[in-house]
């Protein structure tokens, strides 16, 4: 008798090849961020206005934008700041809501308090508020990266507080509390743990919103200053001659796409991968 394949496995298969890509688009673009002054043939705030609109030749590989500037180049430099904002964010969400969520998920009279704020965060839309405070402090790297982790950690917050409301009453914890450890102990050694595998997870997809974000503000005129080589302001100032020259779009919209696909790809095989659930799915 032949043998049938399961229905499963096409899809299973399928979905090994997505995080394999996108692993491999994700090292790519943080080869040439690292390596951006080794790769780039032209300083990238460097105007030359003979220069400006030019097509690509083997001088200027992509072509030159409006103010002469090398667009390769400064496709290079882009990189660098997407991914300080999304690993920076990142780090810093975790950082300070880990400490909280571990808090509030513990002690019930702080966790009415805790997540009181936390919802009136999650309330203001994330990149008004983002706005809001990128206006009041000045444009810079550390503006924005402070701007978009506001309304990140709430996110963090919530789910180690979940994560620590159903380990707390397990027979370990209850074990651990009956023997006297005290109360730094039983966090740090019980309950923290059990909040990496989520926040992993999490974090990729934090990592992801606040390239976007960061983009976005740049695009509206509220991210970093103008003259810093990045996606979001390369397609800001792009908009202005698309019909003469669609590649100032093109090329930083693209690489920006790739980027947030493949750090959500690489979410979604984390969470297949430490899900018990999704595990046991898998092996039916």
């Amino acid at each position: 008798m032949p043998v049938t394949r399961p229905r499963f496995m096409p899809n299973l298969a399928r979905w090994r090849i997505a995080p394999v890509l996108a692993s491999v688009c994700l090292v790519a673009i943080i080869a040439i961020a690292v390596f951006a002054p080794l790769i780039a043939p032209h300083d990238p705030l460097t105007m030359m206005p003979s220069q400006r609109l030019k097509p690509p030749t083997a001088l200027h590989l992509l072509g030159t934008d409006a103010y002469g500037r090398d667009l390769f180049s400064r496709l290079l430099y882009g990189a660098r700041v997407s991914l300080i904002v999304g690993l920076g964010v990142t780090v810093i969400s975790v950082v300070i809501g880990l400490p909280l969520g571990l808090i509030s998920g513990y002690f019930r009279m702080l966790d009415a308090i805790l997540m009181r704020i936390m919802d009136g965060l999650m309330a203001i839309p994330s990149v008004l508020l983002a706005i809001a405070v990128v206006s009041l402090s000045g444009s810079s790297l550390t503006t924005v990266m402070i701007a978009i982790t506001i309304p990140e950690v709430p996110r963090v917050v919530r789910l180690v507080r979940s994560v620590v409301l159903s380990a707390r009453g397990e027979p370990y914890v209850e074990a651990a509390i009956a023997m006297g450890t005290s109360l730094p102990s039983i966090l740090r050694k019980h309950l923290m743990p059990n909040t990496f595998a989520p926040l992993i997870v999490q974090g990729t997809y934090i990592c992801a919103s606040a390239i976007l974000t960061e983009a976005i503000l740049s695009f509206l005129g509220a991210g970093i200053g103008t003259e810093t080589p990045s996606w979001g302001n390369m397609i800001a100032e792009g908009r202005m001659y698309f019909q003469l020259k669609p590649s100032l779009i093109f090329w930083p919209g693209l690489l920006l796409s790739v980027c947030i696909l493949s750090v959500n790809l690489l979410g979604d095989a984390a969470r297949d991968a430490l899900d018990p659930r999704m595990k046991k799915r898998g092996g039916l």
